[in-house]
């Protein structure tokens, strides 16, 4: 079984790197790029069906800072 746990910037936290993403875009003559996010995305694949709680436990403390990132978890 694999599951993907997404995590990305609140939207209240400035992006340095999707304001650079963003801007990059422009300057290859992309045009239309209002705004860019930059997360990241886990895959942890096992050999059997995981425990929910334990893997909501390990995005959160360990995958992601919940200070300034949302995790989504899916699979």
């Amino acid at each position: 079984m694999k599951v993907v746990v997404t995590v990305m910037p609140k939207p209240s936290v400035l992006d340095p790197q999707g304001a650079a993403t963003a801007e990059a875009m422009r300057h290859s003559g992309l045009e239309g790029v209002a705004r860019v996010r930059v997360g990241k995305s886990i895959e942890i694949e096992f050999e059997k069906a995981p425990d929910q709680a334990k893997i909501e436990q390990i995005a959160r403390d360990l995958l992601s800072n919940p200070v300034i990132e949302d995790f989504t978890i899916s699979g």
